[in-house]
């Protein structure tokens, strides 16, 4: 059951936030006909094994396999002309790096992406398909943050981070706007968190579309930098955390994020990795879906009991499906 040691402030005030609800409605107007509405599937099985009726929201359908195409392209959308003639630059291994591949694509602007030397082939495959330029480094010696930064000021470049930026976050929202559009208000909306852009996002169009739902973000156990965060009300970090799901390695909440989670969200939890492992397999096995880490916490959450649905109707984000399907096998092996 989620710890109740939290209150957020009555959302009815109207803070002094870097994003308000009405930026997640508009940026659901910017993606229409963009973003994929991603399917909303639902599972007898998974009914009866959580004791609610849940909806996943199943953004590994979403273009480049995950949510991270709404905030990108919601982002980007909004450069000027001159922004868009000199480019964008992000640094990234994963997602993230192929969402502004091809926002930037799709609007005809240059995109730089920085990614490390030991990134998968078929990451970088992906992103320099969308047309981007690569930028490798060794990340044995060099701070992506740094390298990223100064290739944006030789280059005059904007610079979009994953998660820690008003557009971004506002687009990611959109997801929970979609899932509440199509099934209705919820009692509980349960959201993996890695740097809290999702799970911001998801919790503004919530707020708007269905007030009385609960907010819960999910982290793995060994990053559970935002959980802390929350119930101590002071920004946490954590180095390197030693998690399978590799899209919640990030090592804190961000400035534009944190208080975001601290005015909207309710709890933050966390689960196992082998927990995870078993959500993976229950999604691929009885919903036919592939599912990356990354993208089952939600679901692990409710289905190892973490979060109390208390019977009610409980909505979960499925982040997304890049997942290397070798590795998933040895996981699958070990369960």
């Amino acid at each position: 059951m989620p710890d109740q040691s939290h209150t957020p402030p009555s959302r009815a005030t109207q803070p002094d936030l870097p994003v308000q609800p009405a930026d997640v409605m508009a940026a659901a107007a910017r993606l229409d006909g963009l973003a994929h509405r991603t399917p909303v599937l639902t599972s007898r099985t998974a009914n009866e094994r959580v004791g609610a009726k849940v909806f996943f929201k199943c953004e590994n359908f979403q273009r480049v396999g995950a949510f991270k195409f709404r905030g990108a392209y919601n982002a980007l959308s909004q450069f000027s002309p001159m922004e868009k003639e000199r480019g964008v630059i992000a640094y990234s291994s994963g997602n993230h790096a192929q969402a502004i591949a091809l926002s930037a694509q799709l609007l005809g602007m240059p995109a730089t992406i920085v990614m490390p030397k030991n990134a998968p082939d078929v990451k970088l495959d992906a992103t320099r398909g969308y047309g981007a330029e690569i930028v490798l480094y060794d990340p044995e010696t060099t701070v992506r943050e740094e390298l990223a930064a100064e290739i944006a000021d030789e280059r005059d470049l904007t610079l979009i981070p994953s998660f820690d930026h008003p557009h971004v976050v506002a687009g990611q929202g959109t997801a929970g706007k979609e899932l509440i559009d199509e099934v209705g208000e919820l009692d509980t909306l349960v959201v993996c968190c890695g740097g809290g852009g999702l799970l911001s996002g998801c919790a503004m169009a919530a707020d708007v579309l269905s007030p009385d739902c609960r907010i819960i973000g999910v982290e793995p156990d060994a990053g559970d930098d935002a959980a802390r965060s929350l119930r101590t009300g002071t920004l946490q970090t954590v180095t390197n955390p030693d998690t399978i799901a590799d899209g919640a390695r990030t090592p804190s909440l961000g400035e534009v994020t944190f208080p975001l989670v601290l005015h909207y969200v309710d709890d933050i939890v966390t689960v196992s990795d082998e927990a995870l492992i078993r959500a993976m397999r229950f999604l691929w096995e009885r919903m036919k879906i592939v599912v990356e880490p990354t993208g089952a916490l939600a679901a692990a959450a409710l289905f190892e009991g973490i979060v109390d649905p208390s019977g009610g109707r409980v909505g979960a984000i499925i982040s997304g499906g890049n997942v290397d399907l070798a590795r998933a096998g040895r996981w699958f092996a070990t369960t």
